[in-house]
């Protein structure tokens, strides 16, 4: 008794500073709302203009594609109304082949410098494990869930994907990995085809009566043989960038680059300018994007055939999306910092909640880094040397949300225009996603460029991208939201 009378002062004692600190807070609130100049407004409007412009060129397409569904457009018509659509999607493809290489022999290059030493080795070996661990969640989430089970009018489209073995998909996944002429994999990518061809098979001659015929006709009898028919494997090849192997050779070229030192210093400049001249250039085309994305909703709306069945495919998509980034956000990345610290990982986790929030607001993590900086070295109390020294490096190349997002995405497509994917198809995929999430490089919408990557290494079709648009502008910030496996 005497133990909860003593304990009663003690819960209200709380109680009240719980309440007063819920006061307080009230009163700053309502003196910043008082405090809001047109200025501040002008700001806010300026700095989110473009989340602002896409979702409303999101819902004008809407509205647009559903007031013209009555009218039955031919489909000329509707290629000729989308064509601002278009636009932009080939603008996206234009910008493939340098983001994937800038990108990466920038990254790579850079990790020589940063990674030395025992901490950037471990970083990096952390960085890479989260990110692989992200796809393989979301690949298996979306397999599982099946989002975008297509319709029967899918199922025959052109460009649909001939089925190989499992064995010639391994081998043509290693095959793309390694492309004989870099200036061919920039347009084509190997693919094994199948041939029927006849061989001629000597019979062989046995104990039973027919082998005894043939044994007691002649000796050139024991020379019969029969033609044979089987489908076997040729080389071959498909039209679209070889993604996987222009990786590799970037990643690899990068890498060499970081470990010249002073001899590779131009080259790295170079690649740094190049870089930054791609970033801007998709920044320029971004700016673009809402009206492109407007004319594509509403082109696509017009010529689907079944609204209720891509309604429902795209919300389960989102669904699958989001629980693929909760199990990874809110099981995985605590469950690995307890099995190395030993530690409440929630404890850790609450000190970067003001980090986490202006991650979902601005939809960029990289625009989150100074926050992320105040909220680990107070909060948290982590070590200067320490923050300094990893965020940086993490914030570019460690995308885990994206590369979740990317593969899911992919996967969702696919299964949409019921295109089976074999094994090897789905090792690209994780591949070409885990290795785009590098490029992100923490911009806004940078993953609807990177898509386009991921889609062209295994010859999915980027038009379908527009399904996506629907609902990326909402799972952007959740995306950017799941990146605090940086810290």
């Amino acid at each position: 008794m005497t133990k909860s009378h003593g304990e009663e002062p003690r819960m209200g004692g709380r109680m009240e500073r719980f309440q007063q600190g819920v006061r307080k807070r009230t009163l700053l609130a309502k003196k910043k709302v008082q405090n809001i100049t047109k200025e501040d407004v002008k700001s806010y409007l300026f700095r989110n203009a473009f989340v602002l412009l896409t979702v409303t060129a999101v819902v004008v397409g809407t509205i647009l594609g559903f007031a013209l569904r009555p009218y039955r457009m031919s489909y000329r018509e509707v290629k000729y109304f989308s064509f601002p659509g278009e636009l932009l999607m080939r603008m996206l493809q234009m910008l493939v082949l340098p983001l994937i290489i800038s990108s990466l022999v920038t990254g790579m290059a850079a990790l020589d410098s940063k990674a030395s030493g025992k901490m950037g080795m471990r970083a990096v070996i952390y960085y890479m494990t989260t990110t692989i661990i992200a796809v393989v969640i979301g690949i298996i989430i979306v397999i599982i869930i099946h989002p975008g089970k297509g319709t029967k009018e899918n199922m025959y489209r052109e460009g649909k994907i001939v089925q190989v073995t499992a064995a010639d998909a391994f081998l043509d996944l290693i095959r793309n990995m390694f492309p004989p002429n870099l200036v061919e994999a920039c347009f084509k990518q190997f693919k094994t085809n199948y041939e029927k061809k006849s061989f001629r098979v000597p019979i062989q001659a046995n104990e039973s009566l027919l082998g005894a015929v043939i044994n007691n006709v002649s000796e050139a009898m024991e020379t019969l043989t029969r033609i044979k028919e089987e489908m076997v494997p040729v080389p071959g090849s498909v039209n679209g960038v070889n993604a996987l192997g222009l990786v590799v050779f970037s990643m690899c070229f990068g890498f060499v680059i970081g470990n010249m030192k002073e001899q590779g210093q131009a080259l790295r400049e170079f690649f740094d300018s190049l870089n930054e001249a791609i970033m801007r250039l998709v920044a320029v085309i971004m700016w673009y994007a809402p009206l492109g994305i407007l004319f594509l909703i509403a082109g696509k709306i017009v010529e689907m055939e079944d609204m209720g069945v891509i309604g429902g495919q795209l919300a389960m998509y989102t669904v699958t999306v989001i629980i693929g980034l909760l199990i990874h956000a809110v099981i995985v990345l605590p469950l690995l910092y307890f099995l190395v610290t030993r530690k409440n990982p929630w404890v850790f986790i609450g000190g970067l909640l003001q980090a986490l929030i202006t991650a979902l607001g601005t939809s960029s993590s990289s625009a989150t880094l100074p926050i992320t900086f105040k909220c680990l070295e107070e909060n948290n109390g982590v070590d200067k040397r320490v923050t300094r020294f990893v965020l940086p490096v993490g914030a570019t190349i460690n995308m885990d949300g994206t590369a979740l997002y990317e593969a899911l995405a992919a996967i969702f497509i696919a299964q949409v225009n019921n295109f089976d994917l074999n094994f090897g198809q789905i090792i690209t995929i994780s591949i070409t996603a885990t290795a785009a999430s590098i490029g992100a490089a923490g911009i806004p919408q940078a993953g609807l460029v990177t898509m386009v990557i991921v889609l062209t290494s295994v010859g999915l079709p980027t038009d379908d991208i527009t399904l996506i648009i629907a609902v990326d502008w909402f799972l952007d910030p959740q995306v950017s939201g799941s990146h605090f496996e940086n810290c």
